[in-house]
C-alpha cells in the first residue's frame, strides 16, 4: 500500500496530505494500492509517509525506479537499442529555503540558540527576542528605502547580538543535563561561529540554519543567476526519453567529473553499457572511464551519416525532460530534509516521470483496442441496427416513424 502511494504521489505531483485526500475519493487509486472494497477513510496518517521514506532510504526507493524500467522493457516500450544511446545532463534541485541574507541568517540563528538554551535549561543573561525582531524589521525597511547606511548598522547590531549569545551559551555548557543535549548545543555553536566568521569571499558559506549542507550553484542562467540546493545528474535514453539513471550530488562537483558515476549508476539499473553518450559543452575534460564513446554537442563529424547526425542532435531532448521533472514531479522545490531527502526527492521525481509514461502507453493501448473492436464489429452492428428499424417500420405506420 505504501509503495502504491509513493508511485501516485510522484506521478501526480501531490503533497502527503493532498495524496490521501484524493485517495479517499478515487476508487481506482484504492484498487491500485491493493484494496478490493471502497474505503471512506485514509488508510494511514500523512506523517506516516515521511517515516516510511526514512525507513526505506534511497537504496530501497531506487528499486521502484528499476521496476519502472523493467516494466517498460517487458512491454517493449524500451528496447535494448534505446539503452545503448543515452543523453546525460546536470540540473539543480533547489531546496525549500528562503533567500539567504546576512540579517535573516543572524536573526534565525539567534532564535534557534535561544530556543535550544531554554529547552536545555541554560539561563541566559538576555534573550534579545524582541530586540532582534525589531532590528530585522528595521533593516528590511531601510534596505527597501535604499538607506543602506542605516540598514548596515542594523545588520551589525544583529551580528553583535549573535556573538554575545554564542559566547554566553559556550560558557554555560556545563549546565546541560545530558550528553546528547550538550553535543547538539555544541553543533549549533559551531554553526554560529561559522556564520559569524564567514565573509563575502568565503568558500564554504552557511546559507540555511535548518539545512546547513545547502550550496550556492551558478549555472549561468539569465533569469536565475544563483540557485540554492544541490546538483542532480540525469541519464535519459536518446530515443523516447526514458530516465534510466538519476543521482543527487553534493559538494558542487564539476559536471565532467560526474559522468563516470552517472553511467555506472545507469548500468546498475539497466544492465546495459551504453555505446554512445551525448553531453553538452559543460562536460569538456570529463575523463570518462568506460566502454562508451562520449559525444560533446557542437562537434559533428563531417563524414557522419544521417542517422548519426540525428542521434547527436537529439541531445537537446533531455532539456524538456528536465522541465517536466521540475514542473510536474516536484524537482523544482525539494521539501525533504537533509542529504538523504535530496537523494529521495530526485529518485521520486524520476519514478513519477517514468510511471506517467507507462500510464500514457496503457491509455494508448486501450484506445487502439477499442478502435480495433469497432472496426471489426462495425458491419455487424450495422446489420443489427438495420433489421431493428425494419421491424419498427413494419409494425408502426410511417407517419409515427417519421415523427
Amino acid at each position: 500500500m505504501v509503495i502504491g502511494l509513493f508511485y501516485l504521489k510522484s506521478a501526480f505531483n501531490l503533497s502527503d496530505e493532498q495524496l490521501l485526500s484524493r485517495w479517499v475519493e478515487n476508487p481506482y487509486w484504492q484498487w491500485f494500492c491493493g484494496f478490493e472494497t471502497m474505503q471512506h477513510k485514509p488508510p494511514i496518517d500523512p506523517t506516516t509517509l515521511s517515516r516510511w521514506r526514512s525507513r526505506l532510504g534511497s537504496d530501497k526507493i531506487e528499486i521502484l525506479l528499476k521496476q519502472t524500467i523493467d516494466i517498460a522493457k517487458q512491454l517493449k516500450l524500451l528496447r535494448h537499442k534505446d539503452l545503448g544511446e543515452v543523453n546525460v545532463d546536470i540540473t539543480v534541485q533547489p531546496k525549500a529555503i528562503a533567500f539567504p541574507t546576512d540579517s535573516r541568517l543572524y536573526f534565525k540563528m539567534t532564535r534557534v540558540l535561544v530556543e535550544t538554551a531554554r529547552k536545555a535549561a541554560i539561563l541566559l543573561r538576555q534573550s534579545y527576542v524582541r530586540v532582534t525582531k525589531r532590528l530585522l524589521f528595521q533593516q528590511s525597511q531601510y534596505a527597501r528605502a535604499r538607506q543602506m547606511n542605516r540598514a548596515r548598522r542594523c545588520q551589525k547590531k544583529l551580528h553583535t547580538i549573535l556573538g554575545r549569545l554564542t559566547r554566553d551559551i559556550s560558557r554555560k555548557l556545563t549546565q546541560c543535563a545530558s550528553v546528547e543535549t550538550r553535543d547538539y548545543v555544541e553543533s549549533l555553536l559551531e554553526q554560529s561561529n561559522r556564520l559569524l566568521n564567514q565573509t563575502r569571499s568565503s568558500s564554504e558559506k552557511l546559507y540555511s540554519i535548518h539545512e546547513p549542507h545547502v550550496e550556492c550553484i551558478a549555472k549561468g542562467k539569465a533569469h536565475k543567476h544563483y540557485e540554492f540546493g544541490n546538483k542532480v545528474s540525469l541519464v535519459v535514453t536518446n530515443r523516447r526519453s526514458w530516465i534510466v539513471g538519476v543521482q543527487a550530488l553534493h559538494g558542487n562537483p564539476y559536471d565532467g567529473h560526474t559522468l563516470t558515476d552517472a553511467i555506472n549508476h545507469s548500468v546498475s539499473l539497466t544492465n546495459v553499457e551504453p555505446k554512445h553518450i551525448m553531453v553538452d559543452k559543460g562536460y569538456r575534460g570529463h575523463r570518462f572511464q568506460g566502454l562508451g564513446h562520449v559525444h560533446i554537442s557542437g562537434r559533428i563529424p563531417k563524414l557522419a551519416t544521417r542517422s548519426f547526425r540525428k542521434m547527436l542532435k537529439r541531445r537537446s531532448a533531455i532539456e524538456p525532460t528536465i522541465g517536466h521533472l521540475k514542473s510536474d514531479h516536484r524537482l523544482e522545490r525539494n521539501f525533504l530534509k537533509g542529504k538523504v531527502g535530496d537523494r529521495i526527492n530526485a529518485l521520486m521525481s524520476a519514478i513519477g516521470y517514468n510511471f506517467c509514461k507507462l500510464l500514457r502507453a496503457l491509455a494508448c493501448l486501450v484506445f487502439f483496442i477499442v478502435r480495433w473492436f469497432h472496426h471489426i464489429l462495425k458491419d455487424h452492428f450495422f446489420r443489427i441496427e438495420t433489421s431493428f428499424w425494419g421491424i419498427v417500420r413494419a409494425i408502426f405506420p410511417s407517419q409515427i416513424v417519421l415523427a
